[in-house]
């Protein structure tokens, strides 16, 4: 990316504040940006989970990332999405399943769920710098990859609220 990435600034209420800061630069104090997540389950049940490139720590997790600025949570997702990992997906076909404010780490979450089949996620034209490799997990699977800490911390944590919220479905 030739670019340095702007994020837009949020107060405690989620109002945008009209500021910016770039990719790395520090969250200022009482301010927020907007982390974006999208679990992707096929009809088999399993998720598309892609490990990380080593740069970015290596563990596996699912997509996501920051939106640009001007852009909103479910622009955010989608470009994450098609810059990670190549796929086109529809906003009408996003469900927000968890929306929530983290104080310590000073963001905002909005975790989306979406069902599809991608027939070749081989033929997914990744992006180098931060992912490896996609594969389909299931439940267990995933379970057993952070019981061995190999999945990333955080996105576990969100992927325990989504197990939550499709039972309740």
């Amino acid at each position: 990316m030739s670019e340095i990435e702007k994020r837009d600034l949020y107060d405690e209420n989620r109002n945008l504040t009209g500021e910016t800061i770039y990719k790395g630069e520090e969250i200022p104090e009482g301010k927020y940006i907007n982390v974006v997540l999208v679990f992707i389950q096929n009809s088999e049940g399993k998720f598309l989970i892609q490990k990380r490139s080593e740069r970015k720590n290596g563990k596996y997790a699912t997509t996501g990332g920051h939106p640009k600025s001007g852009e909103t949570s479910i622009q955010g997702v989608i470009t994450e999405v098609k810059e990670e990992i190549g796929l086109d997906i529809e906003p009408q076909d996003l469900i927000l399943y968890y929306g929530g404010r983290q104080d310590s780490e000073r963001v905002f979450w909005d975790d989306y769920y979406i069902k599809m089949d991608i027939p070749n996620i081989e033929e997914l034209k990744l992006q180098e710098e931060e992912v490896a490799s996609v594969h389909w997990f299931s439940v267990e699977e995933i379970n057993q990859l952070m019981k061995e800490d190999k999945f990333f911390i955080n996105h576990y944590e969100e992927f325990e609220i989504l197990l939550d919220w499709l039972k309740e479905r």
